[in-house]
């Protein structure tokens, strides 16, 4: 009897499970109210030049003064290409945010709003869980780094200049391998917190400030170095081949990762059905234009082989005697670091926030202050984790198994794009999609796979397959599916656009350091026994609390 009895219990345990999992948060039809009388709403105060802002100070950090330099020096001047066609992959994925970002511009969510919709629950809170790992560990690195420069800034006193010790702000020697007592950069997060407790208007404000700051500086930096081009320099442009290039590229595509931040800013714009797209695609064309100009500029005033590797760009103006503007890239990347570690905090809050309402967190990350209209608990929350792993931990360490949530969270965006789109008569259909959909990521990691570890030319001929069979999966979408025209900004091209988007990210995937593919499997199982024994059971994607709908209204109030 208590063996009958315990299989009874696990099979409708499983089969809730599945019931739950397979859940999908309903998209609304005609309504176009907003939740503005409820204490629990965001303030209307951003409008296109802000979020532009917003998406320029997400992307633009300290890596535009190093990563270039760094990127140059396997690709020589040809990592002007590099950022061209990471910036080219990364107008797709905009592209295709741009249009969930017009067909969701009620509330916040981004990447994990979308997939609750296009496909269930635990997609959803798979791709929360991925994403959000990502930012937590990117905004500790931000701010050990941060730290570090301001702590440069104040060594340039002679009198204390030697006397800081490094645990104040460099970071202490390891301890066991990963921790590391870093005081600074804790307090520099304790101080933006702050500042996004207190309200979307004055973090707005400091971002602008700052982002402006640096904008200018770097176009400073462009016009300056352009009269100490020797194009010479730029013979032979691609002295490593096309090959260091396209690695190139890959290490180039996450300076630019940070457009999603936009999107999360749905319930803060103005008109965000208008807006939000402007502010998407108009930062990124923004970032690739700043990317570029550095890129010739730092390869055209020094030789590829020559750059330096901590501060490329400051040295290489050195090297031509202008110290003024060594001074200025410091700046620069102090303003730029802040921008992005402020923008990071803000997304994160408004990604808890979104996983409160829904119930898959608890309610506490749901509530918003009355008079601040911030979601001022999930906000601290985030600083806390931020404070722990940048004081504690050595970061370094911790990169390698960085940016994986977020082409993983690109990838299912770029699903939901053609997904959102099909007629949903017929189920079969359905699945067929998905089932190209999975080919296309297959493939992509695959030939990622191949090109990675490749080392003959017979291996590279082998690279032919998977891209075909990729192709031959995407004409099936093409071919087999219909699509439906979405209310709002529309992303040209589909199903191709998105189907690309998916290939190059799950390419990318394959390059990343091993570390990550363990990182992603192994949260992936923590997260599916949260979902289970918790999630699962206090979800509501039904919740009368949130409205969400496809169009905004046609004005807000000022």
């Amino acid at each position: 009897m208590r063996g009958s009895y315990s299989s009874s219990s696990s099979s409708s345990f499983f089969s809730e499970f599945v019931s739950s999992a397979l859940r999908t948060k309903p998209l609304g039809k005609s309504s176009d109210a907003l939740r503005s009388t409820s204490s629990d709403c965001l303030v209307r105060r951003l409008g296109p030049f802000d979020l532009i802002l917003l998406g320029i100070g997400a992307s633009i950090g300290a890596g535009i003064f190093v990563v270039t330099g760094t990127v140059a020096r396997d690709a020589g001047p040809g990592v002007t290409i590099s950022f061209l066609l990471a910036g080219a992959s990364c107008v797709l994925n905009a592209l295709c945010y741009a249009e969930l970002a017009s067909r969701f511009p009620a509330v916040v969510g981004g990447a994990y709003l979308y997939s609750y919709t296009a496909f269930n629950e635990l997609t959803a809170f798979l791709v929360f869980t991925q994403m959000m790992l990502d930012y937590h560990i990117g905004a500790a690195s931000i701010a050990r780094s941060l730290a570090s420069y301001v702590i440069n800034i104040f060594e340039l006193i002679p009198s204390i200049k030697d006397n800081i010790p490094n645990w104040v702000g460099h970071g202490s020697d390891d301890i066991f391998g990963f921790f590391s007592i870093n005081l600074l950069a804790p307090i520099l997060l304790v101080i933006l917190t702050l500042i996004l407790c207190r309200g979307v208007g004055e973090s707005t404000l400091v971002n602008t400030i700052m982002t402006i700051t640096k904008v200018i500086i770097v176009l400073v930096v462009i016009l300056v170095g352009a009269f100490e081009v020797d194009d010479s320099n730029w013979s032979p442009f691609a002295p490593n081949g096309f090959k260091s290039m396209l690695t190139g590229a890959t290490v180039a595509f996450f300076a630019y990762v940070g457009f999603d931040a936009v999107a999360n800013s749905a319930e803060e714009s103005k008109k965000p059905q208008r807006d939000l797209p402007i502010g998407i695609i108009g930062s990124l064309l923004v970032c690739v234009v700043l990317y570029v100009g550095v890129c010739l500029v730092i390869t055209g005033m020094v030789p590829y082989n020559l750059l330096g590797e901590d501060a490329p760009l400051a040295e290489a103006f050195k090297s031509k005697g202008l110290n003024f503007v060594s001074v200025l890239i410091s700046i620069g990347a102090i303003a730029g670091l802040t921008t992005t570690l402020l923008v990071g905090l803000y997304v994160q809050s408004r990604l808890y926030l979104g996983l409160g309402r829904d119930g898959l967190l608890p309610a506490v990350f749901a509530k918003v202050h009355p008079t601040r209209h911030t979601p001022i608990h999930s906000q601290i929350w985030v600083g806390i984790v931020a404070f722990i792993l940048a004081g504690l931990l050595n970061v370094t360490v911790l990169s390698h198994i960085l940016s994986v949530g977020s082409l993983a969270g690109y990838s299912v965006v770029a699903a939901c794009v053609m997904t959102l789109r099909w007629d949903d008569s017929r189920d079969s259909k359905r699945m067929e999609g998905i089932t190209c959909i999975t080919v296309i990521a297959c493939c992509g990691f695959v030939a990622g796979i191949l090109y990675r570890y490749g080392v003959s030319t017979l291996a590279y001929m082998f690279l032919i397959l998977p891209i075909a069979i990729a192709i031959f999966a995407a004409a099936g979408l093409q071919f087999r599916q219909v699509y439906r025209d979405p209310p709002g900004f529309s992303c040209p091209w589909v199903p191709i656009v998105p189907a690309v988007c998916i290939f190059f990210n799950i390419f990318l995937f394959a390059q990343l350091h091993y570390e990550a593919w363990v990182r992603f499997v192994v949260l992936s199982i923590v997260a599916v026994f949260v979902y289970a024994f918790y999630g699962q059971y206090h979800a509501n994607p039904t919740s009368d609390d949130t409205i969400y709908y496809h169009r905004a209204p046609e004005a807000v109030a000022e």
